[in-house]
């Protein structure tokens, strides 16, 4: 995956530029393999794990926005599309920042992240397509046990179905 030399490659599967404890290179591919076919994507996309600096170069060329981001996907180019689904960049830095301010592992962050791109990838758009994305990333997340999303955080909340450790932690605190 070469994205942020502006040509982007054939399919290479999982880049780590950051170490991400308790997750490898196979377990994000098979992770990633379920969670396309899931969303109906014919290919499987490049993913990189990389450091906020990357990710705020990235969407600062791409999408020109000089900010950090969490997640930044990109469709395949066309000549390439049979091959890969496209490719999605993630930061280590920021998914180990939320899981540990939610209370769960750096590793399932990362998937939650990988799960948002893969929609991305798959045509969903939560920007504009009045709860589609947020419906099936729901759904996708409860299937492969996945903690709370990208979208429900920061957008509506959907109804909770229970406390979660860290709410009963919270409720702990305050007695």
């Amino acid at each position: 995956m070469q994205i942020d030399n502006g040509a982007r490659s054939r399919a290479q599967g999982v880049t780590f530029e950051r170490r991400v404890p308790g997750l490898t290179k196979a377990s994000l591919q098979r992770f990633v393999t379920r969670a396309s076919r899931s969303a109906g994507l014919k290919a499987r996309p490049n993913i990189l794990v990389t450091g906020s600096a990357k990710l705020r170069k990235l969407n600062r060329r791409f999408r020109g926005k000089d900010k950090v981001t969490d997640v930044l996907s990109f469709p395949p180019m066309p000549q390439l599309a049979e091959q890969i689904a496209g490719d999605i960049a993630i930061s280590g830095e920021i998914a180990a920042s939320n899981a540990r301010r939610l209370g769960h592992s750096t590793a399932d962050e990362v998937r939650v992240l990988a799960l948002h791109g893969v929609l991305h990838l798959a045509g969903y758009d939560h920007e504009q397509d009045n709860g589609d994305m947020e419906k099936r990333e729901l759904e996708l997340r409860k299937a492969f046990r996945l903690p709370v999303g990208l979208i429900e955080r920061h957008g509506k909340r959907p109804k909770k179905t229970g406390p979660t450790p860290r709410d009963v932690g919270l409720r702990r605190k305050r007695k």
